[in-house]
């Protein structure tokens, strides 16, 4: 009797699975996106009859992470196996056609391989940058102990320049090669695009289920799985009335997707799991002579000192980006977790699937901020101001480019990175034009002396700032003299201007108050005396 029930439901199953397979769509409710990847949450309907069927889920993503699906159903039907197959819509199948279709693919191919070699370069220039910190960090702790020579600090400032100088030509290396990366995916996509115009077939994804049902029944089913056609990354508009007034500082997001289905309607969770014109304001590094040899000489030294570019005065509308995004904050939850930060947006997005970055406003943040005007003539000519943000770590702000509007003007860009130890965020609100800075030679206190066996030279500057707004201003104002090197080379500092001298590093700092309209001015003044037959190739 058992024998025969076996057979009876053996032949029952045969028959079942034999039928017409069920054919439904999948529609995308949510998407949780990654700096990577994203994990979408779909559904699809379907009407089942009693026992076993087939069924084929279409319009899921091109790119799934097989081991991620996850299929969820009532309790009166089973799951029996899931798989991911890639079907053709039907067509003319012409050779033409079919030659577009392999030429696609290639092309698809070439991305999926040129996105690898960009995704290793960002692990590397990550790894570069971790260095940089580590190095900065060893370096200002080396420094501080007080039993260190001077010869031991020479010695650690020349590996420290050394090192400095190769990791930034290796980060800048690995830059140009990500650009070029770029440029040659928008080629691609470019070929893609021309090519679709004239091409019928185009492959597509669907997901093939064996279930069993215990009654016949109209169901939904939950498909969740991980694609890695997609990723998300922060950036910010950054708006200043005054120096007297907060930050408005507007949390985006730019998410694209390509994962070969459109997102209509679609619940967005953009989570920093998984995973530089700027008007950076430069910073003085100790400068040490050396002997060398005469040589056309590439000032080199001060590489991490150097602005990129010019910032502009652009009028920007306010009122209309506050007419558009003043209630943003309403619609957007931020979750804290030990491991990472996600935004829970209300608001439902549509966003294609054509790799093309799409704009979603998060969160509306007003910072307290004190303001402060920085200047270091002997690298850059201009002032800047920088906007000092205390307890910036509670406003989960993660590292992107900002836009910078000041006084209703766009400035500029800068960059934003909260992973620093320091208790204040130091945000780089550009350059103003209405400080005039002036560092000039003074002739006739300089010039050079042979006395016996050696060379003395003597180099005095007259740094001036005149602060032509209608205001008055604070400004931390720095420059250098040079640290020796070698016992041959003596360096006398003649004249610190009235300055905070730091004699490890050879930086002068003064705190400037300069009230409308005034101006002042700074001397400084050093001797260097060597040996006449040699050279220092950096002076």
């Amino acid at each position: 009797m058992k024998k025969i029930l076996l057979i009876t439901l053996l032949c029952f199953s045969t028959i079942t699975f034999a039928q017409k397979p069920i054919f439904t769509t999948a529609k995308i409710k949510s998407a949780t996106v990654y700096s990577n990847s994203a994990e979408l949450l779909q559904s699809a309907a379907v009407t089942l009859p009693l026992g076993t069927s087939e069924i084929v889920i279409k319009n899921v993503a091109d790119y799934v992470n097989e081991n991620t699906i996850q299929i969820g159903a009532p309790a009166n039907v089973t799951v029996l196996s899931v798989q991911l197959v890639r079907d053709y819509k039907e067509t003319s199948n012409s050779n033409d056609v079919i030659k577009l279709s392999l030429l696609e693919q290639k092309f698809q191919d070439s991305i999926r391989f040129i996105e690898n070699e960009i995704s290793k370069i960002n692990i590397e220039k990550n790894a570069l940058t971790k260095t940089i910190e580590l190095l900065d960090k060893k370096e200002l702790a080396g420094t501080t102990k007080p039993e260190i020579t001077i010869s031991e600090f020479t010695k650690l400032v020349d590996y420290y320049r050394i090192k400095r100088n190769e990791i930034g030509q290796s980060i800048h290396v690995l830059n140009v090669k990500e650009e070029k990366f770029q440029e040659k995916i928008e080629i691609l996509r470019e070929k893609i695009a021309s090519k679709k115009t004239i091409q019928n077939t185009k492959p597509v994804y669907s997901l093939v289920l064996q279930v069993m049902s215990s009654q016949a029944s109209s169901i939904n089913f939950d498909i969740n799985y991980i694609t890695n056609g997609a990723n998300w990354i922060p950036f910010y508009d950054m708006r200043a009335d005054n120096i007297n007034s907060p930050i408005n500082l507007m949390y985006k997001a730019k998410v694209s997707q390509n994962t070969g289905i459109d997102w209509k309607n679609v619940k967005l969770t953009l989570s920093s799991g998984n995973p530089n014109q700027n008007n950076t304001a430069p910073i003085l590094q100790a400068w040490f002579l050396r002997f060398g040899y005469p040589r056309v000489y590439n000032n080199s030294n001060v590489i991490y000192n150097s602005l990129q570019g010019q910032v502009s005065g652009v009028a920007y509308d306010k009122k209309k980006e506050m007419d558009d995004e003043s209630s943003i904050s309403n619609y957007t939850t931020i979750n804290e977790n030990q491991l990472n930060v996600s935004f829970d947006i209300d608001i439902p997005y549509d966003i294609l699937s054509n790799g093309k970055a799409h704009s979603v406003a998060l969160k509306d943040l007003k910072l307290p901020a004190t303001y402060k005007y920085y200047a270091v003539p002997k690298v850059e000519k201009e002032a800047f101001l920088l906007a000092e943000i205390s307890e910036y770590s509670k406003f989960n702000l993660l590292p992107g480019e900002a836009n910078i509007i000041f006084e209703g003007m766009y400035v500029g860009k800068t960059m934003i990175n909260p992973n620093q130890t320091s208790d204040t965020l130091n945000l780089s609100m550009g350059r103003d034009k209405k400080i005039a800075i002036k560092r000039e030679k003074i002739a006739d206190k300089s010039g050079t002396k042979f006395l016996s066996g050696y060379k003395e030279q003597t180099f005095t500057y007259d740094i001036t700032v005149k602060n032509n707004k209608k205001e008055a201003i604070e400004m931390l104002l720095k420059d250098q003299y040079p640290i020796s090197t070698d016992k041959e080379i003596t360096i006398e500092l003649l004249d610190n201007g009235k300055a905070k001298v730091n004699a490890e590093t050879g930086i002068l700092t003064w705190d400037v108050k300069l009230g409308a309209g005034e101006t002042k001015k700074f001397r400084i003044s050093y001797k260097i005396k060597y040996p006449k037959d040699k050279f220092i190739d950096n002076l």
